[in-house]
């Protein structure tokens, strides 16, 4: 349960860390369980079609292996991952950027972690009044190649009405300036959607501007963490990370959920078949 105080906090400012939420133990459990998929995945050859995930070039957004992995487990590179022959630059397990979105229903090991005891009232405490566990991802940010990701607000790309969506976030491994932490603006939570990430008619996907105004970039803040730390933060709350360029991996898992009293879009990005419909902490 959250205290008066840690709820205040994250009232105000749209995130609250809870340091030593979960065990180096589970945390070492779940990396053990992140290599074994990683092991029994063939990745593309050279000359066949790879899946990158990255926030710059937004190269999935015409991806159906991407666009249909709401209610699969799949597997997305960094876009440095490969060189100009189409091989990897470097292991496997150190070339992904990230595995999603689904594992919270699809894996025994993700399906315990995700349903561990205490998230269910961190959830309703932050605001959800009908707590449903939405997409899961398993972020590598690998050494030397690990991504940017740009300034950016969950709620853009998992939005309902009215709006109510949480982001768990928690550090499977030390989180620092070095390795790509988390950055965030505190307080930004109110200022409004800039953009929403939504289906085309056509295919694909495609983003609608809402505000076009420049992020404070001065205003954001580092959220270094350390291992087994839990940050909450809620849909509208703007947060990225730099690149990594060091030789330290900061491997983390995200929970993304909504609120079942809340209207969840059609024209979301991310969709589920009817057969595997959304489930809460139970």
């Amino acid at each position: 349960m959250l205290n008066s105080q840690q709820l205040s906090d994250y009232q105000r400012d749209g995130f609250l860390v809870l340091e030593n939420f979960t065990s180096h133990a589970d945390c070492d459990a779940l990396l053990t369980r992140t290599a074994e998929l990683v092991a029994a995945f063939e990745p593309p050859q050279k000359n066949e079609q790879k899946s990158i995930f990255s926030t710059l070039e937004q190269e999935q957004t015409s991806d159906d292996y991407f666009l249909e992995s709401g209610d699969k487990v799949r597997f997305f590179f960094e876009q440095d991952a490969f060189g100009d022959d189409g091989a990897l630059r470097q292991d496997k397990f150190d070339s992904i950027n990230k595995i999603g979105h689904a594992m919270h229903d699809l894996d025994p090991v993700f399906d315990a972690f995700s349903r561990q005891a205490g998230l269910d009232e961190i959830a309703r405490g932050a605001g959800l009044t009908e707590p449903l566990l939405l997409q899961s991802m398993l972020i590598f940010k690998p050494p030397r190649i690990g991504g940017e990701v740009v300034w950016h607000q969950d709620a853009t790309f998992l939005h309902t009405e009215p709006s109510r969506v949480l982001g768990m976030w928690f550090a499977l491994e030390d989180a620092t300036r070095e390795n790509g932490c988390l950055w965030g603006l505190p307080g930004g939570h109110r200022m409004g959607l800039k953009s929403r990430f939504l289906r085309a008619p056509g295919g694909g996907v495609e983003t609608i501007t809402e505000d076009g105004s420049p992020w404070p970039e001065n205003d954001f803040v580092p959220l270094e963490v350390a291992k087994g730390s839990l940050i909450i933060f809620d849909g509208m709350f703007p947060h990225g990370s730099a690149a990594n360029r060091s030789a330290q991996s900061r491997h983390a898992y995200t929970l993304h959920l909504v609120d079942g009293i809340c209207r969840y879009l059609p024209e979301n990005w991310l969709q589920r078949d009817h057969k595997m419909p959304l489930k809460g902490f139970n």
